[in-house]
């Protein structure tokens, strides 16, 4: 039983309100199969009959959050497009470690982190640089919107596709151990880092100055107001001279004119420009 394009409307204006993120008619297939997904999983028949329960108001406190989170994005993979963690390692840091060299502390977020693939690359680069960290305090929040995925990302349990997928061989001998299939990060890694539940629709909670942030391939799931919107808070939690990371294929042109583009090779790096 497929759902109706009056269902897809429905569920896309849920999936906006719930967290700014706008679903294209190309989504329709996608809504279509991660509901019927779920539907199996919560005991609806089908994804149409979850869709009418949310709609007629039946368990929705217990299913919408679900619905929305089948239906967010949460592709990520370790060191993803590799180009932004070379970036990280020899221009990033270095200028940061000079920066901050009186306080020695720096503090790093990384945005809708997914299960975790990033930050935990984030952490392992941090380790393998950690003779130029001596005596600094580092710490690495890691946030999203979905539950179940800072659930999953906070276990750090990797099946062979997921280390396969950007890990080099020799940082998953050096920070994992095997279990059957399944790899597990080591714990020195796993407590670098602080998960928590933030969607960046809604006001942020209290946060430490960020001196780096990782916002990558985020913004281009929300309209052109919210991705303003967004922008704004980051700004606002970014230090001086502070480092943002976006996608590839993201820009800042005409959303905030507080940054300056940062050249590196395959990527899209900004900084915040000093008052």
């Amino acid at each position: 039983m497929r759902i109706s394009q009056a269902d897809f409307d429905f569920i896309r204006q849920l999936v906006r309100e719930e967290t700014g993120i706008v679903l294209g008619e190309e989504k329709s297939y996608l809504a279509e199969t991660r509901l019927n997904q779920l539907a199996g999983q919560e005991g609806y028949a089908s994804a149409a009959v979850l869709v009418k329960a949310l709609r007629n108001g039946q368990r929705r406190a217990a299913i919408c959050s679900k619905a929305v989170e089948a239906l967010t994005i949460s592709e990520t993979l370790f060191f993803r497009d590799f180009h932004p963690f070379e970036a990280l390692r020899k221009l990033v840091l270095p200028d940061l470690l000079a920066q901050r060299a009186a306080e020695r502390r720096l503090n790093i977020w990384s945005a809708a982190c997914a299960t975790g693939q990033e930050p935990y690359s984030v952490a392992m680069l941090l380790k393998e640089e950690a003779h130029k960290l001596t005596n600094w305090t580092v710490s690495i929040l890691a946030s999203d919107l979905s539950t179940s995925n800072l659930e999953q990302a906070k276990r750090g349990r990797f099946s062979q596709i997921a280390v396969n997928r950007g890990l080099p061989a020799a940082m998953l001998i050096k920070y994992f151990t095997q279990e059957g299939t399944t790899w597990i990060l080591k714990e020195e890694i796993r407590r670098m880092i602080e998960f928590r539940r933030i969607n960046l629709v809604d006001t942020l909670p209290i946060l430490p100055a960020m001196d780096i942030i990782f916002l990558r391939n985020v913004l281009i799931y929300f309209d052109i107001e919210t991705r303003k919107a967004i922008l704004t808070k980051i700004r606002r939690q970014l230090r001086p001279n502070g480092y943002l990371f976006l996608g590839a294929s993201e820009t800042m042109l005409q959303l905030d004119e507080s940054y300056e583009r940062v050249p590196f090779k395959h990527g899209a790096l900004f900084r915040l420009r000093a008052p």
